[in-house]
C-alpha cells in the first residue's frame, strides 16, 4: 500500500475530491497554508494500492492546472521611506505529490 500526499490549491480541491471519490479512492482533506504566497492550500491524504497510483495521478493532473496570477509580494523602497507595492507575475496551481510506502494499514 502507498500513501499519496497531494498539496493542491484550495480552488482545485473541491473538484479533485469529487473526482477521487467518484473513482472510489478514499481521501482525507487537511487545511494548510503555503509558505511562498501565504495562501490557502489543501493537503490530501490518499491511501492506494500500488496498481491505483497512476489512476490517482491522472485524476490529480486533470483537476490541478497551473495558472499565472499577479501579486505584490515585493515592495520597492523610495527615498523618504515610502513603500510601493511592485506587481509580480507568478505561476500557481498544479500539485505537489509525495508517494510514500505504508508499512502497516489498520482500519478500526
Amino acid at each position: 500500500m502507498k500513501l499519496i500526499v497531494a498539496i493542491v490549491q484550495d480552488q482545485d480541491a473541491v473538484s479533485l475530491i469529487d473526482d477521487l471519490t467518484k473513482g472510489n479512492h478514499g481521501v482525507t482533506k487537511l487545511a494548510s497554508t503555503g509558505g511562498f504566497l501565504k495562501s490557502g492550500n489543501t493537503t490530501l491524504l490518499i491511501g492506494v494500492e500500488e496498481e491505483e497510483i497512476d489512476d490517482v495521478i491522472d485524476i490529480i493532473d486533470r483537476n490541478c492546472k497551473t495558472r499565472e496570477i499577479t501579486t505584490s509580494l515585493l515592495n520597492v523602497t523610495i527615498p523618504g521611506e515610502t513603500y510601493i507595492p511592485y506587481p509580480l507575475e507568478v505561476k500557481v496551481g498544479g500539485a505537489t505529490l509525495f508517494i510514500l510506502d505504508v508499512e502497516k494499514h489498520i482500519k478500526i
